[in-house]
């Protein structure tokens, strides 16, 4: 492999914030160049998920299993008893297609990935108008409790003081606006071992 076949895009975002409409918009506009990264949790699979597409799914125990065999790039309990995390085997996969790997990932896991994986990373944060309108958003799913709301808009509250920790920051205001100025950033990343056109 060249040095040019590791990149990785990152994209984290509070949740509400819009990452996974974009994840998956630049999983559409680069289809080929960029492919997605799942993601290992214990959290039960939702009713449309799908095994192996959506998330990798397992039980605490062969997480914890894998964490001492160091098997991630990053790790985190995500929320109390729920872990989430990136193993080295599905980056490398992605690698050995010869495309960039695309992390859909939390705040702070995405800050353990850019200590390991600096050279060829490109990192963005998907930051919501305000919280205000996240705390909007998020209720409009009706899957929250007032409880699991308060828990969601203090978590993004404390992810937002990291936002200048990344390579670039996106406000999704206007969804169909924030994927494209995205797409730009990631297609000139993608670019970057090829001499300059502009």
């Amino acid at each position: 492999m060249i040095a040019g076949d590791h990149k990785v895009v990152i994209i984290t975002a509070p949740s509400g914030a819009g990452k996974t409409t974009i994840t998956r918009f630049l999983l559409s506009r680069f289809s080929g160049r960029l492919s997605f990264s799942v993601s290992a949790t214990t959290r039960p699979a939702r009713i449309g998920e799908t095994d192996g597409k959506d998330y990798l799914f397992m039980d605490s125990e062969r997480f914890q299993e894998l964490v001492r065999e160091d098997a991630f790039l990053e790790w985190e309990m995500v929320y109390e008893g729920r872990y989430y995390g990136t193993l080295r085997s599905e980056v490398e996969r992605i690698w050995g297609l010869g495309q960039a790997a695309l992390l859909d990932i939390d705040v702070k896991g995405a800050l353990a990935v850019m200590k390991k994986q600096r050279e060829d990373t490109l990192s963005l944060f998907i930051e919501p108008p305000s919280l205000e309108e996240l705390a909007r958003r998020l209720s409009n799913r009706g899957t929250e409790t007032p409880e699991s709301l308060k828990t969601r808009i203090d978590k993004a509250a404390y992810e937002l003081s990291f936002k200048d920790s990344f390579d670039r920051r996106i406000v999704n205001d206007d969804l169909q606006r924030a994927c494209e100025e995205t797409a730009g950033i990631v297609e000139a990343f993608l670019n970057d071992d090829r001499s300059p056109s502009d």
